[in-house]
């Protein structure tokens, strides 16, 4: 991980106050995913391309797996944050029903196809 991503982190943890169920993204993690899900967007607006110029299927698909990667890490990366200071934050107020909410988001992560 990145030190910029590692620093983007640590200030989620300090950043999140329980007021309700919103999140409290700095503004430079907010900078950091939304400059990540604009990468990926691209990256569909080219797979999108691909196929409309009958691009040879191997290519596309190697493609498609270069995005859900990049997906990936966005949500690699917010799931980190959320555990660092949601999570920790509801379990030190003593509410242990968030694990089994962070589980179920574990398992939505790892689902494939």
């Amino acid at each position: 991980m990145e030190e910029e991503q590692i620093h983007a982190v640590e200030k989620e943890a300090q950043h999140c106050a329980s007021s309700g169920r919103k999140s409290h993204h700095s503004e430079l993690m907010k900078k950091n995913l939304t400059s990540r899900l604009n990468r990926v967007e691209g990256q569909v607006r080219g797979i999108k391309r691909l196929i409309e110029e009958d691009t040879y299927c191997d290519d596309v698909i190697t493609q498609i797996a270069a995005t859900q990667a990049a997906l990936n890490s966005v949500g690699k990366l917010l799931l980190e944050g959320h555990m660092k200071s949601c999570v920790a934050e509801r379990i030190q107020a003593g509410d242990e029903e968030v694990l089994d909410e962070v589980l179920l988001t574990i398992g939505k992560l790892m689902k494939k196809g």
